[in-house]
């Protein structure tokens, strides 16, 4: 489902935030510090009677990390300004990306704009955003992805080029009722269950009926649909973390896929917004005796899950994408935006599909965007200009090959370089294709087939990621590292389906 105000701007806009510029702001300085939001959080703090204050930041790989302190601990120190001011400090070398264990101290700052009351923990808790320090430098760490945003969204203020862009991702997953893998040196496989499975149509038993068949999950009422109070409840939770949500629903595949879509955002509040998006879905899954996974293609033969990023550039309360008399309501700049991402997009995928089952989605036949094209109402394009609306609100553009298990720091951030970088040198994304790419592909450009290519293109092609000193090489060096890690696991490992093709012959 696509709503006409995805990613375009808000009927108000936001007053500035009162932080100071990401480049600035110092460990153990008052400039910049939101004393406003500061008092806000403990008025929230008296209301809902908190106890534990849950410290939460995201590694270099999209994970969230967390260490919790109490308010009794906070007021006995007198935290109540130095947490706000010198932070807190953990071990940066246990934290996968980040630092050597000779280098290990690393700092916390939370950020009072990110919290809300954790509606998942039992006991009465609030949870803060952290940006990281680096003790040594009093300065924001250089890996923390929360800070490569934030310097993204400066970079293109510096520009000139807009003062805002918002992001509007549309996350699919998976709900399971049952998962269980392994792999040793004799041994390896993996075996995923859920009553909606349409292998589960001549179960023994109790049976009930009602399977959703591969690709035919799409919008079905219960009780075909068993989840709907599953993702109820997660919009609700979402809700009461101060993220609005427009809809949700069943999705493509059988067994379980869903979606929900949160209105859009600016880059830095959206990937934050990603994070409690994730954190809520398995949590919510797992009270239900479930199992929620963000892997972008567990089950072979149907659909996998990805992440629709709609993007759009504003000049104020200015939609500087829109243009009456250009294709499809775009004007010039839109469409060096997309000649950017285009350009760039064997190494954008590094970030946007960064795992090595990424690419068991990204194949024809499975509504996949594997041709790097563009087109108005063209799910089969890689780049899609909605048509819903006719309001220049709404003007904006979707890139379809992203995944959700992408770190969204970062990934929207590369996105935005790319499309800046297009803008900048007005990267011609040639002519639109308005056919089913997926039928008519002869000749069109694709993505990568494999993680393995997708890095080597980022090896290549990484001169727009560090304009402005957004992104840096140690922290390409870090990420780049780890894919290979990932690449060389899978590629050292027998596969159970090559003893299916090979063992007895």
């Amino acid at each position: 489902v696509h709503t006409a105000a995805t990613a375009s701007a808000p009927a108000t806009t936001t007053s500035p935030s009162r932080h100071a510029s990401p480049k600035t702001r110092r460990q153990g300085s008052m400039d910049g510090i939101n004393v406003e939001a500061i008092e806000k959080v403990y008025k929230m703090m008296e209301t809902n009677k908190v106890d534990i204050i849950d410290l939460r930041f995201v590694d270099l790989f999209g994970m969230w990390q967390h260490f919790s302190i109490t308010r009794t601990e906070m007021e006995y120190k007198d935290l109540k300004l130095s947490l706000w001011v010198d932070g807190l400090g953990f071990d940066g070398s246990s934290i996968r990306g980040f630092q050597k264990i000779h280098e290990s101290d690393m700092v916390l700052i939370p950020d009072p704009t990110t919290a809300f009351i954790d509606p998942i923990s039992q006991f009465s808790t609030i949870v803060l955003n952290c940006d990281i320090f680096d003790p040594s430098t009093k300065m924001p760490y250089a890996k923390d992805p929360r800070f490569i945003a934030k310097k993204a969204e400066e970079y293109l203020k510096n520009t000139g080029i807009a003062t805002t862009s918002y992001w509007g991702p549309e996350a699919e997953f998976f709900i399971f009722d049952h998962v269980s893998y392994d792999q040793s040196i004799n041994q390896g496989f993996y075996k995923i269950d859920s009553e909606e499975g349409a292998w589960n149509a001549g179960a023994e038993g109790k049976n009930l009926g009602y399977k959703i068949g591969e690709k035919q999950g799409y919008f079905p009422c219960a009780p075909h649909d068993t989840l709907q109070d599953v993702r109820s409840e997660i919009v609700l939770d979402l809700q009461k973390c101060g993220i609005q949500v427009e809809v949700h629903h069943h999705e493509v595949a059988t067994a379980g896929q869903c979606e929900i879509d949160m209105r859009f955002s600016t880059l830095t509040n959206m990937a934050d917004k990603m994070l409690i998006y994730k954190y809520i879905v398995k949590n919510v899954a797992r009270k239900y005796g479930k199992v929620a996974t963000f892997m972008p293609k567990p089950l072979y033969g149907d659909n996998g899950s990805g992440m629709h990023t709609h993007q759009s550039l504003w000049n104020d309360a200015t939609n500087l994408f829109y243009d009456p008399t250009g294709y499809a309501g775009l004007s010039d700049m839109a469409k060096w935006y997309i000649g950017g991402l285009l350009k760039h997009a064997h190494a954008l995928m590094a970030f946007c599909a960064p795992t090595t089952n990424s690419y068991k989605r990204l194949t024809p036949g499975y509504e996949a965007p594997v041709n790097l094209v563009y087109g108005m109402r063209n799910r089969s394009a890689a780049c899609r200009i909605p048509m819903i609306s006719e309001n220049p609100r709404a003007k904006r553009i979707e890139f379809r090959p992203p995944d959700p298990m992408c770190n969204p720091y970062l990934s929207f951030a590369a996105l935005l370089m790319a499309g800046l970088d297009g803008i900048k040198n007005k990267i011609d994304p040639g002519a639109p294709i308005e056919t089913n790419t997926y039928v008519e592909s002869e000749g069109l450009p694709t993505v990568p087939s494999s993680l393995d290519q997708s890095l080597a293109a980022l090896k290549k092609d990484h001169a727009f990621l560090l304009e402005g000193d957004v992104f840096t090489k140690d922290l390409l060096d870090s990420y780049m590292e780890k894919l290979e890690d990932d690449i060389n696991n899978i590629r050292l490992r027998p596969h159970p389906a090559e003893f299916m093709m090979y063992f007895d012959q």
